[in-house]
C-alpha cells in the first residue's frame, strides 16, 4: 500500500512513499522495488530533474513512441521513502530492411538523482533488470559504453541500426544471443 507524501529534494518536489523502505537515517537503500508500487508523478519528477524537461525530445523517446514500461523489468530505488533512481524498459523493435522485425526491450531512462551518483544504486537496479529479463530477450540502450559494458553490452552488432533521430553510433549499444545484426529503424514494438 502506498501512502504518498510530498518532500522536497534539491528545490525538486519528490514523492515520499511509505513503508517500502526502512533505513536508518542518513543511510541509502539500494534494494529495487517494482517502478508499479511508486506513484507516476515521482518517476516523471525524478526524470525531469535528472535529465531535464525537454528530454522528451530526446531519440529514446521517438524510439519507445507512446509505449508503458514493461514492468517485470522496470525497477525503482526509495530511500528512506523517497524515490532516489529507477530504470524503466520498453518493448521497441528493429524494423529491418528485409521487411522482418525483431523484438527488443529497450533500457532506459536509467535516472539517479545527481548526489548519489557513484553509490551503487545503478548497479543495483540493473542486477534486477537483468535477473527479471527473460532468457532470449535482446535488450539495448543508448548509453555510455564504457558504463554499460559492464553489463555486457556493446555496439558489435548495432552499426546498421537506424534511429529515427540523432544518435552516436557508439552509444547504441546491445545484449543477448540474439541481437540482430541487420540493417533496420528502430521504432514502437
Amino acid at each position: 500500500m502506498v501512502c504518498p507524501s510530498r518532500l522536497r529534494c534539491g528545490g525538486v518536489k519528490l514523492w515520499r512513499a511509505r513503508p517500502f523502505v526502512h533505513s536508518p537515517p542518513g543511510r541509502h537503500a539500494i534494494a529495487p522495488i517494482p517502478l508499479a508500487a511508486v506513484p507516476p508523478e515521482a518517476v516523471e519528477a525524478l526524470l525531469d530533474r535528472v535529465f531535464g524537461a525537454d528530454r522528451h525530445r530526446r531519440t529514446a523517446y521517438a524510439i519507445r513512441g507512446g509505449a508503458a514500461p514493461i514492468a517485470e523489468m522496470s525497477f525503482a530505488i526509495l530511500a528512506e521513502g523517497a524515490l532516489i533512481a529507477a530504470l524503466l524498459a520498453y518493448p521497441v523493435a528493429l524494423a529491418c530492411d528485409d521487411g522482418t522485425r525483431a523484438p527488443l526491450v529497450m533500457i532506459g531512462p536509467v535516472a539517479v538523482v545527481p548526489e548519489l551518483h557513484g553509490q551503487g544504486h545503478g548497479r543495483a537496479l540493473f542486477a534486477a533488470l537483468l535477473a527479471a529479463a527473460p532468457v532470449d530477450a535482446v535488450l539495448m540502450l543508448i548509453g555510455d559504453p564504457e558504463y554499460y559494458g559492464r553489463f555486457g553490452f556493446t555496439a558489435a552488432r548495432t552499426g546498421l541500426w537506424r534511429a529515427p533521430g540523432p544518435v552516436e553510433r557508439h552509444r547504441l549499444l546491445a545484449r543477448g544471443d540474439h541481437v540482430p545484426d541487420r540493417a533496420g529503424l528502430l521504432g514502437p514494438a
